[in-house]
């Protein structure tokens, strides 16, 4: 057996995890790929005198993970497998950033993170960005530093007049080692530290963690903890692309759309406020289940309250979608083709914007989206248009949904189901769809319970580079409304 197959959130023992020699390994992973799978995680571990590679593979029509691992045995390098998948590119350069291990051949190698000691490059400053030379041809260099509030990154435009080329953009000026500290508080469950991932993304990064913890311990959390917890994530979404709109609204000069989705977001945001004391959802989602409940009275809130946030988000939203001004701005600006979509590896929004449909509430069903069905909604044109007009489908969606959890909210019982104690010697991978995409955590623990390894993955791990491709040929003055419609993290990214 090459493969273990597994579900989201499905432990297995570590030792059933088949360790192949390398070459063998590699062509599996190209073989499945090829055939219609994908990549979700792909790390190394340290073990002994050997590094081993896994890697976990998606087979999203049959809601299947596929789960496999490589002994490098005393080798440092390999055959890139970015070669040939395209979409590796990143987390290969992530494995030889953290191990030292060298993909032969890789296309791009880069640094992720800049992290402490990494062996692609030493110094930021030491970066070989993409030069041009020509008439015209000049460089736009934004960053790292930004006005407001805004987190460290750097974006590196090679312009021919107005027109961008190429755009590269360097991250990883934060290096806060969420992973590590992770490890290093082991069982006290740091939930606070998966709440701290991404600041905008609280609820589906702490539930990915919440939900790796609650299967490693074979806990399974009561039908209205699980029901508060979807609430709560489609308030995120909700919250969060509202926010969008208003900005996107503001970058093509539509004042006001900018100020009712403004006014609106906070309506969001202040509903789960009610429910947990934070407008981002910290303090809601603990190991086991939540820590707050959604009584009669506040359920009534809610729902008065999105209501009136629905009627307005459609009002506001079918106008500002049938005004020519926006759409001149919106349509063919940005444009993320189906095929470079797939190639490079989109998740999330940006990947249903371009006609590919993933969605882990759908594909790999997780807690109350077992039993209520999410249905899936794509685009196919790519553009600022459709990553923006998805967002006012799923904002629509998102309250619905809500409103039908909050009209069948299951009886009260146990909000909390305790967490003591992990199962030793497994592996698990827990997905979620945030706002952004797909959320990623794999957990490996050893003797008796501790965690030996947690990995994270933001969805701007793999959309960063849709980004990128997304301003190429657009006018260097389209950036700020293509970087809108993708809104990716800085954090998400900088773990």
């Amino acid at each position: 057996m090459k493969w273990l197959t597994t579900k989201n959130n499905k432990p297995v023992n570590l030792k059933d995890i088949p360790l192949l020699e390398f070459k063998s390994f590699r062509g599996q992973i190209i073989k499945h790929v090829k055939s219609g799978m994908r990549p979700v995680l792909f790390f190394a571990e340290k073990r002994a005198e050997t590094h081993v590679l896994f890697i976990v593979l998606a087979d999203d029509d049959n809601s299947g993970l596929y789960i496999s691992s490589g002994d490098l045995g005393s080798k440092m390098q390999y055959q890139s497998i970015s070669m040939e998948i395209p979409g590796f590119w990143n987390f290969e350069n992530e494995i030889h950033e953290e191990s030292g291990i060298i993909p032969e051949g890789h296309p791009w190698p880069r640094p992720v993170r800049f992290s402490s000691g990494n062996t692609i490059q030493t110094r930021m400053e030491q970066y070989p960005f993409f030069k041009m030379q020509g008439e015209e041809v000049h460089e736009v260099a934004v960053g790292p530093i930004h006005a407001g509030i805004i987190e460290p990154g750097h974006f590196r435009f090679m312009c021919q007049g107005e027109n961008v080329h190429h755009l590269e953009i360097q991250l990883g000026y934060q290096h806060r080692g969420v992973e590590k500290l992770i490890l290093k508080n082991n069982l006290k469950f740091p939930v606070h530290l998966a709440e701290s991932i991404a600041g905008d993304s609280v609820i589906a990064h702490c539930t990915a963690y919440a939900q790796a913890m609650e299967a490693l311990a074979g806990v399974e959390i009561s039908r209205r903890a699980q029901a508060i917890r979807a609430i709560a994530l489609e308030m995120e979404r909700a919250g969060i692309h509202i926010g969008d709109l208003a900005a996107i609204a503001n970058d093509v000069a539509y004042l006001l759309g900018n100020a009712v989705f403004g006014a609106t977001r906070t309506l969001v945001i202040n509903s789960l406020l009610t429910i947990c004391g934070s407008r981002f959802g910290r303090g809601l989602i603990r190991a086991g289940g939540v820590a707050f409940d959604i009584t009669d009275e506040l359920k009534t809130e809610i729902k008065q309250t999105l209501t009136k946030v629905l009627a307005d988000v459609e009002r506001m939203g079918n106008e500002m979608f049938s005004s020519a001004s926006v759409l001149s701005r919106l349509e063919e600006t940005g444009i993320v083709n189906k095929e470079k979509a797939m190639e490079i590896g989109l998740v999330g929004l940006p990947a249903r914007a371009s006609g590919i449909s993933l969605d882990v509430r759908s594909d790999h069903p997780f807690g109350i989206y077992r039993y209520y069905p999410v249905h899936k909604v794509t685009m196919d044109s790519g553009d600022v248009f459709a990553r923006s007009y998805l967002r006012f489908v799923e904002i629509k969606k998102a309250i619905k949904f809500i409103t039908e959890q909050l009209d069948n909210l299951p009886a009260a019982g146990s909000l909390i189901t305790p967490v003591k104690k992990l199962q030793e010697n497994k592996f698990v991978v827990s997905m979620t769809e945030g706002w952004r995409g797909e959320t990623a955590h794999a957990v490996i623990t050893g003797h008796a319970g501790s965690l030996t390894k947690y990995r994270i993955k933001d969805p701007s791990f793999h959309n960063w580079l849709g980004l990128a491709q997304a301003v190429r040929n657009n006018g260097i003055s389209d950036f700020p409304l293509c970087n809108k419609s993708f809104n990716l993290s800085y954090c998400g990214h900088d773990l």
